[in-house]
């Protein structure tokens, strides 16, 4: 594709249904027919040409419906970058999310007991994954199927959801830290490790299902004994914030290396 416009073997090979078109390459095409339409116009001539019989037929049924456009209310025009950013039912988790950090904040308001884990602190690194997990789930997104069947779908999709859960979950955990009197860097560094964890397990058994296993095993090894023995837990010590460190990098670099995998998660997670 030059800088300006499609070449005609380009839109010939999309038109012809090529599956040897690079997936980038086909991204990029598509976002340059949702914006040019000279282009639109090559690709409309191309259809003719190569799909006669469908150029007829669809003009017999435009034909046959233009009548009812003169009477139809003209649709809403919604903005589609909307949907490559959250998922529609995205907005009543983060605020379940906010409400769990809220619920956790009053608890360690009420309880003045010496030495006892703060429990903001103690949920901070699975605070996004909730999120993150409905961003990517086949039961919860009703445009799932539709938009998994996009050539944005994959790693650019799911990144740009993560990315979206982290702008409302970041400022609530500096908020709600700032109120407890908690360690900010102990509780967005974990945070951001297990998330690019999720994202890096993602690639293998699906996105929601490894942030499920993630804050399960997070809850199960660490929270639970934790509250049990109201004792200070060493992956919470300021010592190991390089190791912390070292597990986000970790998982930003297998996200990178595997991001082939994620073109696969739409059809089968």
């Amino acid at each position: 594709m030059s800088e300006t416009h499609a070449s005609a073997q380009l839109i010939g090979r999309y038109v012809g249904g090529d599956t040897g078109i690079p997936g980038d390459e086909l991204w990029a095409l598509e976002a340059h027919l949702e914006n040019c339409p000279i282009c639109r116009g090559r690709l409309a001539e191309v259809v003719g040409e190569q799909t006669p019989d469908v150029t007829s037929m669809l003009s017999g049924i435009w034909s046959e419906l233009e009548p009812l456009a003169v009477s139809a209310p003209e649709p809403v025009r919604r903005r589609r970058w909307v949907a490559t950013w959250a998922s529609p039912t995205l907005v009543p988790w983060l605020g379940m999310t906010a409400l769990v950090m809220g619920l956790a904040l009053l608890v360690d308001w009420a309880d003045t007991t010496a030495g006892r884990p703060s429990l903001v602190q103690l949920l901070a690194p699975v605070a996004p994954l909730l999120g993150v997990a409905v961003s990517w789930a086949r039961g919860l997104d009703p445009a799932y199927e539709l938009t998994s069947a996009t050539p944005r779908a994959g790693l650019y999709l799911v990144l740009r959801r993560t990315i979206a859960v982290l702008v409302v979950v970041i400022p609530l955990l500096l908020l709600v830290g700032w109120a407890a009197e908690t360690s900010v860097a102990l509780s967005l560094l974990p945070c951001l490790a297990f998330t690019s964890a999720t994202l890096a397990l993602g690639g293998v058994i699906g996105v929601s299902r490894a942030a499920i296993v993630l804050a399960s095993a997070w809850v199960v090894l660490v929270v639970g004994p934790v509250l049990a023995g109201s004792m200070i837990p060493l992956v919470l010590d300021p010592a190991g914030l390089p190791l912390w460190g070292a597990a986000f990098v970790l998982g930003v670099v297998t996200v990178v290396a595997r991001s082939e995998a994620y073109t696969r998660l739409g059809s089968h997670r």
